[in-house]
C-alpha cells in the first residue's frame, strides 16, 4: 500500500513537472530570441542561449512600432473592462446566489452557455450594435465588448464566492436595519475582497491578450492594442522580423508575469473558494 502510494505521488509529481516544463519551455524560448543577435536568428542550428546576448531587437522593435502608445491603449482597454466588470458582476452575483428561482437558474444556464460561444458567433451582431452606437474604432467600444465577453465568467466565479459568505451576517444585518443594498456593501463585499481581486485580474488578463475584437473593431493606428501591433512586425508575405517580434512579445507578456506574481497566493485562494463552493 506504502510503495502504491508513493508511486502515485511520484507520478503526479512527474506529470505536475510536465506540464510546467510544457508552459515554460515557449517562454524561455521567445526569452532566448529576444536577446539573440541578427546571425544567430539566421543560424541552421539554433541554440538555446544566445552566444552574444544584444538589446537591439529591443531597440528596433521600439523604433519600427508604437509599442508604448499601444501598450497604453491596451491598459487602458483592460483596465477599464475590469472595473466595469467587477462593478456590474458583483451584485449580479450576489442576487443569482442568494435568490433561488426559476429566473435565477436560467439566467446561471445562460451564463455557462454563453461560455461556449465562438469569437465568429457574436462579432458581427457586435459590430451592429456598436455601429449604431458610434462606437465602432474607439475604445469605449472595445471597453464594452471586453466587459460583455467577460461577464458571464466575473459571474460564475463571484457566484461561488457569494455562497462561501454565512447568511447568519446577513441575518444579523437585517435584524440592526440594513437593506439589501447596504447588506451588500457594508456586510458581504469585505468578504469577497479576495475573490472581486481574482476576477478583477483575470478579466484584465483576458482584456490585456484579446486579439481578434480589437483587430476587427479598431482601424485607426493610434487606437490599436498591443496584441494588434504584434502583428505589424510580419510582412506582407508572411515573413516576421523574428528579432524584435521576440523582443516585442515578451515585452507584452510582462505585465500579466508580474501581476501574477505579486499575487499569486491571493488569486490562488480565491479561485479555489470559488470553485469549491460554487
Amino acid at each position: 500500500m506504502i510503495r502504491t502510494r508513493r508511486a502515485v505521488r511520484a507520478g503526479q509529481y512527474l506529470a505536475l513537472t510536465g506540464y510546467l516544463l510544457f508552459l515554460a519551455l515557449p517562454f524561455l524560448w521567445l526569452v532566448s530570441l529576444a536577446f539573440k543577435p541578427a546571425r544567430e536568428l539566421a543560424t541552421l542550428r539554433p541554440t538555446w542561449f544566445p552566444a552574444d546576448p544584444t538589446l537591439d531587437n529591443f531597440r528596433t522593435a521600439f523604433e519600427e512600432q508604437p509599442l508604448l502608445r499601444a501598450a497604453g491603449n491596451s491598459l487602458l482597454a483592460a483596465g477599464g473592462a475590469a472595473l466595469i466588470c467587477v462593478l456590474i458582476a458583483t451584485p449580479m452575483a450576489y442576487v443569482l446566489a442568494r435568490r433561488r428561482s426559476r429566473l435565477t437558474t436560467a439566467a446561471t444556464g445562460w451564463v455557462v452557455v454563453s461560455q461556449a460561444f465562438p469569437f465568429a458567433l457574436v462579432i458581427i451582431p457586435l459590430f451592429l450594435v456598436l455601429r449604431n452606437l458610434r462606437l465602432v474604432d474607439s475604445l469605449g467600444g472595445l471597453v464594452l465588448v471586453y466587459v460583455v465577453w467577460a461577464l458571464p465568467f466575473a459571474l460564475w466565479m463571484l457566484m461561488g464566492h457569494v455562497r462561501t459568505v454565512p447568511r447568519e451576517l446577513e441575518e444579523a444585518a437585517a435584524v440592526d436595519g440594513a437593506g439589501r443594498i447596504r447588506t451588500l456593501f457594508s456586510v458581504v463585499a469585505p468578504l469577497l475582497a479576495p475573490g472581486i481581486a481574482a476576477t478583477a485580474l483575470f478579466a484584465f488578463v483576458i482584456a490585456w491578450n484579446e486579439f481578434f475584437f480589437a483587430l476587427v473593431l479598431l482601424k485607426s493606428p493610434e487606437r490599436q492594442t498591443l496584441p494588434v501591433v504584434l502583428t505589424h512586425f510580419i510582412g506582407a508575405e508572411g515573413v516576421a522580423d523574428l528579432g524584435p517580434l521576440a523582443a516585442a512579445a515578451f515585452l507584452a507578456t510582462l505585465p500579466s508575469l508580474v501581476v501574477f506574481a505579486l499575487i499569486q497566493r491571493r488569486i490562488t485562494g480565491g479561485v479555489a473558494a470559488g470553485a469549491v463552493r460554487g
